[in-house]
């Protein structure tokens, strides 16, 4: 285990040097259900938005480039939910222009009708089929009909034991487990674990819904547990992934990285390189 461990810590580092060295990593790419996959990934991996909250929509998509990742959740802050369709245009030709697929919009909080309307008009605006969303228990019938009109797809996110809503995946699954098979689950596993999950399990148990993933490592298996750079924390993130590949998981594996997120280039690079070091063990 230990010399495994030392493995995926040297690919990681790779990750690292390639993030330094490289201005840009020109991969052999293939379209997968609208995802851009490096050649030797077991599962495409992307970035959620959220990871680049104190930098502008430039150096995010710089940062994207010199980390060698091409898939991205897009966050309102780099295109704002009323945007112009001259501003969803200028941003989308940017993002096209750097070779980054934006595969899904979101986390988006929806407490009110007019905020789920916004959310997928939103979402067509920009060209995706999957929201990463969070809407209120009383609007998930209204959300439902959304989905049913739109043919949009809602990928709902736990948030960790101080969320009200979902605290975990069970709360999600709960109350989508019998409505529309377009509703479905964001699986943090960095909330999920602080809040008790289960992982491989839940992997196994809402593999039917389970729609993408939020990548993230953590301190510790409880609620005072913080985020913390892939590979460093209590996730064991071989065990994830061998349930992954066994539940022939089909969606995205997003890092989320919220350590240092006013300098989190290097943080990001070890956690990609780690992740990837623990993918290609079961390639």
């Amino acid at each position: 285990m230990e010399q495994s461990r030392r493995n995926f810590i040297q690919k990681a580092t790779l990750g690292i040097a390639g993030a330094v060295s490289l201005p840009f990593i020109n991969e052999a790419a293939t379209q997968s259900n609208n995802f851009v996959a490096k050649q030797g990934d077991l599962l495409p991996v992307g970035i959620a938005g959220y990871t680049f909250n104190k930098f502008d929509l430039e150096k995010s998509i710089a940062m994207m480039k010199r980390i060698g990742v091409q898939n991205l959740s897009l966050k309102e802050f780099h295109l704002p939910i009323n945007s112009s369709d001259e501003k969803v245009k200028s941003v989308m030709a940017q993002f096209a222009a750097a070779n980054i697929n934006v595969y899904a919009v979101g986390v988006i909080y929806m407490k009110t009708k007019q905020a789920v309307d916004d959310a997928f008009a939103y979402a067509k605006k920009v060209g995706v089929k999957l929201i990463v969303g969070v809407p209120n228990y009383d609007l998930i019938d209204y959300t439902e009909q959304k989905v049913k009109e739109t043919d949009i797809s809602i990928a709902i996110h736990n948030h960790g034991p101080e969320d009200a809503l979902y605290p975990g995946p069970q709360q999600v699954y709960d109350r989508i487990k019998d409505k529309d098979s377009r509703m479905g689950l964001c699986l943090d596993i960095g909330h999920a674990q602080r809040a008790g999950t289960d992982l491989v399990k839940a992997i196994k148990d809402y593999r039917g819904r389970l729609y993408d993933l939020h990548i993230k490592d953590v301190s510790l298996a409880q609620k005072e547990g913080k985020a913390i750079e892939i590979g460093r924390g209590v996730i064991d993130f071989n065990a994830v992934v061998k349930a992954l590949k066994k539940n022939n998981f089909k969606g995205m594996c997003s890092i989320e990285f919220e350590k240092d997120m006013s300098d989190p280039l290097a943080g990001m690079a070890e956690s990609i390189g780690y992740f990837r070091g623990v993918m290609s063990t079961f390639s």
